[in-house]
């Protein structure tokens, strides 16, 4: 699966899961500015659809919360909203969301995240056998056995992907 084989340092993502004993595979690809999940599946040869985008969001009150989404879709604000149930649901904007996950855009992980902040996963995701998801640097994926959301972050499942446009 991975196109590199090289040693990538830790990050506050990969001690968080070492921390909890999870099996997990690294990937490293070269990062694209504005590639997204869809240049990372690319140079891994996965299933856009598997690689998990972690996207920091707020609520009415700017209160942050992190959505889980497929990376071949986009997040549906209303639907969100309804679901969690809050008012409105926006994406932070990106120092924002860095003060927030302790994160750089690009490189979010929902491990090992500066703020505790509800966590949100598309009910699809849970379904899949494996998943990759951001380990805490631009550039690098791991794979984890997706239940891992909900039994190490609490996430709770929503459903409001989009197809995306």
């Amino acid at each position: 699966m991975s196109k590199k084989s090289q040693h990538v340092s830790e990050t506050p993502a990969t001690q968080f899961l070492r921390h909890h004993k999870v099996e997990f595979t690294e990937h490293v690809y070269d990062y694209v500015e504005h590639g997204g999940t869809a240049e990372s599946a690319r140079q891994l040869g996965v299933d856009e659809h598997a690689v998990v985008k972690t996207l920091v969001m707020q609520d009415e009150k700017a209160q942050p919360l992190i959505v889980l989404m497929h990376g071949d879709c986009q997040v549906s604000l209303k639907e969100l909203a309804r679901q969690i149930p809050c008012k409105k649901v926006e994406p932070c904007k990106p120092d924002v969301a860095q003060r927030h996950s302790g994160y750089m855009v690009g490189g979010t992980s929902p491990f090992g995240i500066r703020k505790a902040m509800p966590i949100y996963v598309e009910a699809g995701i849970l379904e899949l056998p494996k998943v990759c998801i951001n380990g805490g640097r631009r550039g690098y994926l791991v794979g984890i056995a997706p239940r891992l959301l909900v039994d190490l972050l609490a996430a709770r499942p929503v459903q409001c992907a989009l197809a995306a446009e």
